[in-house]
This record gives structure tokens, C-alpha cells and sequence, in this order.
């Protein structure tokens, strides 16, 4: 697979989003291990999850939980190439919604317990989840510095910011923000600016949910999706290239930049598989004017 770098670490260019193995809708521990092994078998080197990725009523670290394990069972060394990363700062509710606690204690524990699941002494990158409209966002950043300087974690991301976050963190963490994970997808443009000011100031940028518009996200639920006609040249572009659109639509999110590092879920191995071959799809100038700006 093609490589990209996240804060001088080189990974494949298409990573694994582990989100749809852990919540509600979640295949069998038998299938998760089996999805996670086939997009290492196809040059996955980043799989992406967080401590909030769980059923409602269950305990936090259910996603990291199966990584760990995914990766030990593997073995020949995967926990060792692999760039796990994972996200604090938020949580589920009994009825299934999400909640968000940016305080700096909450994120001093809620990393030190996922280190903890995921049998590491350092966790490769961790990410603050979500900005907590209750906590100044500079608070926050301030723990992630802290667990940086305590060895917790080798790298700092932050997800779901604007311009100005970036900024922010950057000037509170320095070279050791390496990352902004931000929906982006055929359908969800509007991170565009953030992409942009990841490329200038050499931060990756990984797009979830970044088949947004040719299939539904784990955020969406399980339902099936019918093809939305707004995205119809992906779908011709798949058909003349004998491709999923699905591929083509990482293709073209990989074209957008050298910066983009997309992370795909999968909750099978054919699927897997399927967005780790789109990092071999170099679509053409003619093909990229038809999928759109």
C-alpha cells in the first residue's frame, strides 16, 4: 500500500475506522478479529477507535478492547507497526446518544484507562474527541499536553474543530499535534478550510465517515442506503474502472491532498479489503473534474 505520514510515522494511506465493530450493530468477535486481520493483510497500518465506542449500558473501551486483542492474535509483531490510535472526551447514554466531558481530570483518566485496555505503556495517538462547549477548549488541550509530557501518549490529534481549534492547538502543543480528524466525504465538504490548514501546517488530516453519500455511516445506523443521485459520477466512474464506488469515493478523498489519511469503517473482511485497494486507484484529471470540486 501507499504510504502517508502522521508526525513522522509512515502508515498505509488507507486506514481502518474500527467504530462499527464495537457499537450497536456490531458483528461477532469472530468476524471483528477477521475484518481487522484482512485490512492488515492488506497494508492497514492505522486503525482508528475511541473508549466511547461501545453498546449503550456497557462499559467504556469496548472498541479498544477488541483492537488489542485483534492485533494480539495477529501477532508477528502487529501492535508494534500497527499506529493504534485512539479519542477521549466523550461518552453514550443509556437510550444510545453521545455526551462530551472535555475536563481536564475526566481526560488524565479516560487516557490512562484506554493505555490500560489497549496493553500499552504509551498510547501511539490520542485524540480529544470532541471540543465541550461547558470547558474552555484551551483546558483541554492543556491535559493533552500534560499526558504528553508524562509519557502517556507519543502524539496529540483533536476531532471535530475549525480553523481556529487548530490554531489553538497548535500553539498549546507545538509539533506534538500531529493530526485533525474531521467528517469529510463525497456528501460532507464543509471541512474543506480545516483540510486546507492541515496541509500548511503538515498535520495529517483523517477524514471519518468518509463514505458519506455513497454508504451510510455508523452514526446513521444499519439501514440500507439507496444510491443518492447527487453522487451518480461515482457510481459511473466505479463501473468504468470495474471498482466499487465505494473505492472510487477514497480515491477521490485521497486525491483532495497529500494530508488525507481516510479511515474507513468496515465491520467485514470483504469490505476491508475493499477500501484498502483504493489506495492502488490513481483516478484521472478528467475522472476528478466529473466527481467535483
Amino acid at each position: 500500500m501507499k504510504q502517508r505520514f502522521i508526525g513522522g510515522i509512515e502508515v498505509g494511506a488507507v486506514g481502518l475506522g474500527a467504530m462499527p465493530l464495537s457499537i450497536e450493530g456490531r458483528p461477532d468477535e469472530e468476524r471483528a478479529v477477521a475484518t481487522v486481520h484482512a485490512a492488515l493483510d492488506a497494508g492497514v497500518t492505522l486503525v482508528d477507535t475511541a473508549d466511547s465506542y461501545h453498546p449503550p449500558g456497557e462499559e467504556p473501551g469496548a472498541g479498544e478492547l477488541l483492537v488489542a486483542r485483534a492485533l494480539a492474535a495477529y501477532g508477528g509483531g502487529a501492535r508494534d507497526r500497527v499506529l493504534v490510535a485512539t479519542k477521549g472526551g466523550r461518552g453514550r447514554t443509556p437510550d444510545g446518544g453521545w455526551t462530551v466531558d472535555g475536563r481536564p481530570a475526566h481526560l488524565h483518566r479516560a487516557a490512562q484507562a484506554s493505555a490500560r485496555r489497549l496493553g500499552v505503556e504509551a498510547i501511539g495517538l490520542y485524540q480529544l474527541h470532541k471540543p465541550d462547549p461547558a470547558v474552555p477548549y484551551a483546558e483541554s488541550l492543556g491535559a493533552l499536553r500534560e499526558l504528553l509530557d508524562a509519557g502517556t501518549i507519543r502524539l496529540a490529534g483533536i476531532s471535530n474543530v475549525d480553523t481556529a481549534q487548530i490554531r489553538l492547538a497548535r500553539e498549546i502543543l507545538g509539533d506534538r499535534l500531529v493530526s485533525v480528524q474531521n467528517r469529510y466525504s463525497p456528501a460532507v465538504r464543509d471541512s474543506e478550510p480545516e483540510l486546507r490548514l492541515c496541509a500548511e501546517l503538515g498535520l495529517a488530516f483523517l477524514p471519518w465517515s468518509p463514505l458519506g453519500g455513497i454508504s451510510r455511516s455508523s452514526l446513521d445506523g444499519t439501514s440500507p442506503q439507496a444510491p443518492d443521485p447527487r453522487f451518480a459520477a461515482f457510481h459511473r466512474v466505479a463501473r468504468d474502472r470495474g471498482v466499487s464506488p465505494q473505492c472510487v469515493a477514497l480515491a477521490w478523498s485521497l486525491s483532495r491532498s497529500p494530508a488525507v489519511l481516510p479511515i474507513p469503517g468496515a465491520s467485514r473482511p470483504a469490505t476491508a479489503r475493499d477500501s484498502a485497494s483504493s489506495a492502488a486507484l490513481t483516478l484521472s484529471p478528467e475522472e476528478l473534474r466529473l466527481l467535483g470540486p
